[in-house]
């Protein structure tokens, strides 16, 4: 993939993902850019030249095949090869995680639970036990991790996060309440649930206030 592409276009692939997936199950077959914008409330040009970053996958005249475009957005984002993932933090959050059955179907697949809480050893969470986090390293040395979800409290994110560069984790998601940033040439992808909140709260004061 081409590094020049900027992070406001890959970050707008995945909603082309999901609106192709519904048109799929609508029974739609082909779509033109004008008639994706009005589903999706971006401009024409936009996708066009969003899709142009990776080839365009359009014909003049026809639009895009919808089917076609699914698959070739799927293979960009890297869903066409399935990705194991481990949470650590198996409280709420992580559990809530696991949990979720989409993530499979998109090929992230939940391979070990881990926490540092004795009460939580054992119970099982869609058939996957909780461990102890200090089986971690012999887990990983057992079985390919691509992706580890942290949810844990902040204090721990850092540590834990250079334990899982040294053991060869190549990406992090992180719900952790802090940013990590530059973990040893890791993959790191923030997420913070009270930021998408704040900018609703933001949105419903604005509203009030016209």
């Amino acid at each position: 993939m081409d590094k020049g592409i900027s992070q406001a276009v890959i970050r707008r692939m995945p909603r082309y993902y999901r609106y192709l997936g519904e048109l799929l199950e609508a029974g739609v077959e082909r779509i033109s850019s004008n008639e994706l914008s009005a589903r999706m409330h971006v401009t024409a040009s936009q996708i066009r030249q969003d899709l142009n970053n990776f080839g365009g996958f359009g014909q003049q005249g026809y639009g895009y095949n919808v089917q076609y475009l699914y698959d070739e957005i799927g293979h960009i984002l890297g869903l066409n090869e399935m990705h194991n993932m481990i949470i650590i933090g198996a409280g709420n959050l992580g559990q809530a995680i696991a949990n979720y059955v989409k993530f499979e179907k998109l090929g992230f697949r939940v391979v070990g639970l881990f926490d540092i809480n004795p009460a939580l050893e054992g119970k099982e969470v869609r058939g996957i036990p909780v461990m102890m986090l200090d089986v971690l390293p012999e887990f990983v040395k057992d079985h390919q991790v691509d992706i580890a979800a942290l949810t844990l409290p902040k204090e721990n994110a850092e540590t834990t996060a250079v334990m899982l560069s040294t053991l060869g984790v190549n990406a992090i998601w992180n719900f952790a309440h802090v940013d990590l940033d530059n973990v040893d040439g890791m993959i790191v992808e923030n997420v913070h649930l009270s930021d998408s909140l704040m900018q609703l709260s933001y949105s419903i004061a604005n509203k009030k206030n016209k």
